[in-house]
């Protein structure tokens, strides 16, 4: 039993980076505009998250006000990265694939240049813990208690209030009527007085808040507290696409698709404390490619039910009706 809790409680903090990152994905891709550059979102996110916590981790802040505030730093820092996808997919109109490809491209180097000019390093590295061992008196509720209240990470509840906020967002609103609307048919939106490129740029830019957001939870939660220029977000990016469209572009399934991938991550790097699997024999390295090729067989097998938005990755053009 103690296997299972061990598993649950770290497959939780890799969750919700993947949860967050794909439900930006959903909403840039549900206004209309493909977004590729999810990695390099998460990962501008990170740095900027990982810099903050930084400069104030020798001050007497406490360690979750500090990781609260890195985050708001981290959600500013993927907005001000998104408007570049917006500038050049929406108003610009560029090729969006190419776009999205090429700001993954960049962040990496950059971050690697200004963290060996800096720090002399390959990024940056933080001492501040943000563990948390025990949630005082909800710890102690049969099962639950130890499933989800001991040995966690607060970014785990932000996760969910923000997969709730989501979802009202984006069924409850008007906001979110529009914003599929636009994704779906944009010059019957506008024939009714919606702003097509205010839409998209607010989706792309809801997508880079949560891309960073979750970015930095990435660095928190699975990378304790660093940022690397070198390995980046570990693909992570990709992965949330991948689980974008396996939760069908709705924030639930997204959900399911999230804990699916980072249950099997958290298998592949947990083989030693599981008797059956240990007993195999089998090189580790095949149970960390286990997410992964995961990915590609769901895929293969839900891909022709997919429905993405009808008119995503189409710059949208207002002499065409």
């Amino acid at each position: 039993m103690d296997t299972f809790y061990y598993l649950i409680q770290n497959t939780l903090p890799v969750a919700i980076p993947l949860l967050l990152v794909a439900l930006g994905g959903m909403f840039s891709e549900r206004s209309g505009v493909i977004n590729i550059a999810l990695e390099g979102i998460m990962l501008f996110g990170a740095f900027f998250g990982c810099l903050f916590v930084y400069f104030v981790q020798s001050t007497p802040i406490d360690a979750q006000v500090i990781l609260l505030l890195g985050m708001l730093v981290a959600a500013a820092a993927g907005f001000l990265y998104s408007l570049l996808l917006s500038l050049a997919a929406v108003t610009m109109k560029a090729d969006q694939t190419i776009t999205g490809t090429a700001l993954n491209m960049l962040i990496p180097a950059a971050i690697l240049l200004f963290s060996k000019m800096f720090f002399n390093s390959d990024g940056i590295t933080t001492n501040k813990n943000f563990y948390i061992k025990e949630v005082p008196s909800l710890s102690q509720v049969p099962i639950l208690g130890k499933l989800f209240f001991q040995n966690t990470y607060i970014s785990v509840y932000i996760g969910i209030l923000l997969l709730i906020l989501s979802s009202i967002v984006f069924y409850k609103t008007k906001f979110g009527l529009r914003l599929r609307a636009c994704g779906e048919h944009p010059q019957a939106a506008d024939s009714v007085g919606i702003n097509v490129y205010f839409m998209r740029y607010a989706g792309v830019s809801l997508s880079g808040i949560l891309g960073g957001i979750g970015g930095f939870f990435y660095a928190v939660g699975v990378m304790n507290g660093n940022t690397n220029g070198h390995t980046g977000v570990a693909g992570f990016g990709f992965l949330a696409l991948a689980v974008m469209i396996f939760g069908q572009w709705k924030p639930f399934k997204i959900l399911l698709a999230a804990l699916f991938f980072a249950f099997l991550r958290t298998v592949a790097y947990s083989v030693a404390l599981i008797p059956f699997l240990d007993a195999l024999n089998i090189n580790q390295t095949y149970y960390k490619m286990l997410p992964y090729i995961a990915t590609m067989v769901v895929l293969a097998f839900t891909s022709k039910k997919s429905r993405s938005p009808k008119a995503e990755g189409i710059p949208y053009d207002k002499g065409l009706r």
